[in-house]
């Protein structure tokens, strides 16, 4: 059964179908084989419906709106300058700056394609005119930007959470120690390799200069004051975080910076609806999937038949690594997280996991996996927004893909990276 319903989905993506097509298309034949028919239709409809049924999810949407109204706005150009004024002229700052930014607007935004943009853009013409190489340049901004993933907010944070029924409070907390070990990684390398290229220093910002960027910095830093701030001191709870980022992103650049007129709220909305559509299809299709595989027991199938089932919680979190870091070199993340983590389940609450650290690792792998060729999301945004060729986009992957497993097996080897401040806000 699980190899008829994989056979489907693989030929119609390879077809050139959409991601939907095939997982909806795999679940109906699943359906058909498991109840012989269509005749109880409807079971399958309430599962595609119940997957989107949970009110965690209504963050997706608010959360994507508020990161297009400040990338069309002054918000990431603010925290981008700030960065700058502060260690733009070290040796390597402008790296340096250009992987704190990702992480910052990733903290504003929970999106990576979005800090791909939105960072991207404006610093890699200032980094191939300070003398960095183009691949270099690409490879930091698309691998920077999976920080975003990590860094609450975190959109694959939220499907994983809705899933697997974890507090998404919880692991959007547990998130920031290894957003914040990338961020300490991938800078030592931007140093390290500024000063091997020769590459020249920026000039230094008079400290009026670096008062002023904190100034025009100051309204957008409030969005992670909301969201963890707010979360952490139980003012919001997630959903609410996202619905108070929203009215924050649309006072500051319609009101305070008058960066947007309200013409464009009816193009930012209109985008956001076509993601958010394409999102909330994939999460009902992806529920109506790992319905059928869990009815059939595929799961329990396939853990027994690699000796998970009976694991230690090391082994299986190995096996979640290596599982979805491959998965997300071909498929979309959000469709892994759907596809896989229903799967392995069974072997997490066998071992006794911590759900939340199973979370931050499934997130980073994936995050991982998207800035991964042969087929990473992440790579073919920059593809895309820079109009550069597959393998100049590629050609500077590998020493950050190695740093990121490095803290992938960190984070299995001494799990306290993501849980410690977890237990210090929730113990």
């Amino acid at each position: 059964m699980i190899t008829i319903m994989l056979v489907t989905m693989v030929l119609l993506l390879l077809l050139g179908f959409p991601m939907m097509i095939p997982l909806i298309a795999a679940a109906l034949v699943g359906f058909y084989m498991a109840f012989d028919g269509f005749g109880q239709m409807d079971t399958l409809i309430q599962q595609l419906l119940g997957g989107i049924r949970p009110a965690a999810l209504i963050a997706v949407p608010m959360f994507i709106l508020a990161a297009d109204i400040m990338t069309r706005g002054q918000s990431a150009g603010r925290l981008i300058n700030m960065v700058m004024a502060f260690i733009g002229h070290l040796k390597g700052g402008l790296a340096v700056s250009t992987a704190a930014s990702c992480t910052l607007f990733g903290a504003v935004s929970g999106s990576t394609q979005a800090t791909v943009v939105a960072v991207g853009s404006p610093l890699r013409p200032r980094m191939l005119k300070a003398g960095y190489k183009d691949s270099f340049t690409l490879a930091l901004i698309i691998n920077s930007s999976d920080i975003a993933f990590l860094i609450p907010p975190s959109i694959g944070m939220i499907i994983y959470g809705v899933i697997s029924g974890t507090s998404i409070g919880e692991l959007f907390i547990a998130g920031i120690g290894p957003g914040l070990l990338i961020l300490l990684l991938f800078s030592l390398y931007a140093v390290a390799y500024a000063t091997w290229m020769k590459v020249p220093t920026e000039p230094k910002a008079s400290w009026r200069a670096r008062l002023k960027a904190v100034q025009q910095a100051l309204w957008p830093l409030g969005f992670p004051v909301i969201i963890v701030g707010g979360i952490y001191g139980g003012i919001f709870s997630p959903t609410e975080a996202a619905a108070a980022c929203v009215l924050y992103a649309v006072i500051l650049e319609f009101i305070v910076f008058r960066s947007l007129k309200l013409p464009d709220l009816y193009r930012i909305a209109k985008s956001t609806g076509l993601i958010t559509a394409v999102v909330f299809i994939l999460v009902a299709a992806g529920n109506g999937f790992s319905w059928i595989i869990s009815f059939a027991q595929i799961p329990q199938a396939i853990l027994g038949g690699l000796g998970l089932v009976e694991a230690g919680p090391t082994m299986v979190l190995v096996a979640i690594a290596v599982a979805f870091f491959i998965a997300c070199m071909f498929v979309d993340p959000i469709v892994v997280i759907l596809v896989l983590t229903p799967i392995f389940a069974p072997a997490i609450a066998a071992s006794g996991l911590d759900p939340v650290l199973v979370g931050v690792l499934i997130t980073l792998m994936v995050a991982i996996g998207s800035a991964t060729p042969p087929f990473g999301c992440d790579i073919f945004t920059a593809i895309a927004i820079f109009k550069r060729p597959y393998w100049a986009v590629i050609r500077g992957t590998p020493p950050f893909v190695l740093m990121l497993v490095l803290v992938a097996g960190l984070l299995i080897a001494y799990p306290p990276i993501a849980l410690f401040l977890r237990d210090m806000a929730f113990g």
